[in-house]
């Protein structure tokens, strides 16, 4: 590649003096649970992500093995697992439904720090479910009623005229149903991996494994 063809994507590598102030980082705690660590790192996450700090991206697989990704939010995280929700009908949910297995990743640049997660997906009770659509905004449990996710829309005044008469429907009225077809999942994790950055590269990696309802750990090279 001619100097005129280096790309301008790669930033240069950070300088000895650009390091200096991220050098000494403490380690990544080990713990017998990476779910108590998952919470500590998420309230920091909070406290530093200026949007967002719950947003995961999902990896599925479809029907031909090939692997797809998309950014979702996390809304709830427990013993059972990490959930999140959808229209059973969109393209993950078809995946999902499937092929009930996934993997889990989060970033957050601000702290320099990653965690991987994978396991298989159980669905969320209709109770669950419920509750969670009723705590959305009006708006958004409208627009979930209108949307055949991941369907193609004719045009977007096709989507707006059925917004636009499901307002009418329910003017007036909070106690908006939750569809059959919406609903949500939830990863069983039984790998977690963290990563925390440290200086020149040097970063720490610490992963959990599964097996039947024990958690072990070791630390991987960068």
């Amino acid at each position: 590649m001619s100097d005129s063809e280096t790309s301008d994507i790669i930033p240069p590598s950070p300088s000895a003096e650009e390091y200096k102030d991220s050098a000494g980082k403490p380690l990544i705690p080990e713990t017998d649970d990476p779910l108590p660590l998952f919470r500590d790192w998420m309230a920091a996450a909070r406290e530093a992500e200026p949007n967002d700090s719950n947003a995961m991206s999902l990896a599925t697989v479809d029907a031909h093995g090939r692997p797809d990704v998309r950014i979702v939010l996390l809304k709830d995280v427990s013993e059972k697992g990490f959930a999140f929700y959808t229209n059973f009908g969109s393209a993950k949910g078809d995946q999902l439904k499937a092929n009930p297995v996934a993997a889990l990743g989060f970033h957050w640049k601000s702290l320099r720090r990653q965690v991987r997660i994978r396991g298989h997906i159980e669905p969320v009770s209709a109770e669950e479910a419920d509750i969670y659509f009723a705590s959305r905004a009006r708006e958004s449990r409208i627009s979930a009623i209108a949307s055949d996710q991941s369907r193609p829309l004719p045009s977007r005044a096709v989507f707006d005229d059925r917004i636009a008469a499901l307002q009418a429907q329910y003017e007036g009225r909070d106690d908006i149903p939750r569809p059959p077809n919406w609903g949500g999942f939830r990863l069983v994790p039984d790998e977690i991996e963290f990563w925390q950055d440290q200086a020149f590269r040097m970063h720490d990696r610490l992963k959990f494994a599964r097996k039947e309802g024990i958690w072990t750990h070791e630390r991987l090279y960068p």
